[in-house]
C-alpha cells in the first residue's frame, strides 16, 4: 500500500461552530487564516490536537526545514482526530469527537466555546485508499464513522460497498451517512456478549476478487480481521483506540 507523505504543519485555529450530529458525536468546525495551505487527500487523514499543560502552558511544536515538526520534550498531550471535512475556500475544518468519560479530547470538546483557540498539527500523511477496486468493506465503530462518511462523499460513484457499523447505543446509528446506490449499511449494537463486528464482516457475501477492506475502531474488536484478511483481501486496518489505554498508537 502506498503511503502519501505531506509537509507537516502546525496551526492555531479557532472554534467556529459546534453541532451534535448524534447524542455522543460532537462536530467542531475550526477555522482561521492559518488554514491557508492546509492539505488533506485521504479519507482517514488526521490531525493532532495539541493541548495545554495542566497549568495552562502551551508548548507548541515548531516547524523545521525538513517540513516536519520539532516537538518539545516531554511532548505535550495530543490526540488524533480524522479530518471529516475540509473546505479550502471557506477556510473550515470539521472534526467529529466521540464523547466518553475521562477522555482528554472528549472533555475539551465538551466545553470548547466558539472563539476558543486551539493548536493542530498535521496531517502527517496517510496510506492511500486505492481507487481500483470493485467493492469496499468498511468495519468500524463510532470512532471510524468520520472516515467512512468522508469516503462515501468523495469516492467514485460506480463502486459498491458494505458498511458494517457497531456502536454501544442505537442512538449512535443516527450518524449521517451519504445515501448511495450500491452501498449497504449493516448496523450493530454491542451487547454483553462482546463485539460482533468481525464475525459479521466474515459472513458477508463478497465478490470473488476486487475487494478492499478498511477496518478502524477498538483494537481488540478489529484484531480478528487482521488474521482473517491476510492473503484473502487487500486491507487497511487501524486500531484507533483500545479499552483501558490512553493515546493508543496503532
Amino acid at each position: 500500500m502506498t503511503r502519501i507523505g505531506y509537509p507537516i504543519g502546525i496551526r492555531t485555529v479557532s472554534v467556529l461552530a459546534r453541532e451534535h450530529v448524534t447524542p455522543r458525536m460532537l462536530r467542531l468546525t475550526l477555522g482561521g487564516p492559518e488554514l491557508e495551505g492546509f492539505h488533506t487527500y485521504q479519507a482517514d487523514d488526521h490531525v493532532m490536537i495539541v493541548f495545554p499543560d495542566p497549568d495552562g502552558t502551551r508548548r507548541i511544536p515548531v516547524a523545521n526545514e525538513e517540513l516536519t515538526l520539532d516537538w518539545p520534550k516531554p511532548p505535550p498531550t495530543g490526540r488524533k482526530y480524522t479530518v471529516r471535512r475540509f473546505d479550502a475556500d471557506a477556510g473550515e475544518l470539521d472534526l467529529d469527537f466521540f464523547l466518553h468519560d475521562g477522555g482528554v479530547a472528549s472533555s475539551w470538546a465538551t466545553t470548547a466555546a466558539v472563539g476558543e483557540r486551539v493548536a493542530i498539527a498535521g496531517p502527517p500523511g496517510a496510506k492511500a485508499f486505492p481507487h481500483n477496486y470493485r467493492h469496499y468493506v468498511f468495519a468500524v465503530d463510532s470512532t471510524g464513522l468520520p472516515a467512512v462518511e468522508r469516503w462515501l462523499a468523495e469516492s467514485p460513484a460506480d463502486v459498491s460497498a458494505h458498511v458494517v457499523i457497531e456502536t454501544d447505543d442505537v442512538s449512535e446509528h443516527a450518524y449521517p451517512l451519504a445515501a448511495r446506490d450500491g452501498v449497504e449499511a449493516i448496523r450493530l449494537v454491542r451487547d454483553d456478549t462482546g463485539s460482533r463486528l468481525a464475525e459479521t464482516v466474515r459472513s458477508l457475501p463478497l465478490p470473488d476478487e476486487g475487494t478492499f477492506l478498511f477496518a478502524a475502531g477498538e483494537a481488540e474488536d478489529i484484531k480478528p480481521l487482521r488474521r482473517w484478511s491476510a492473503g484473502r483481501l487487500d486491507s487497511l486496518i487501524t486500531g484507533y483506540w483500545k479499552r483501558g489505554v490512553a493515546g493508543l498508537e496503532d
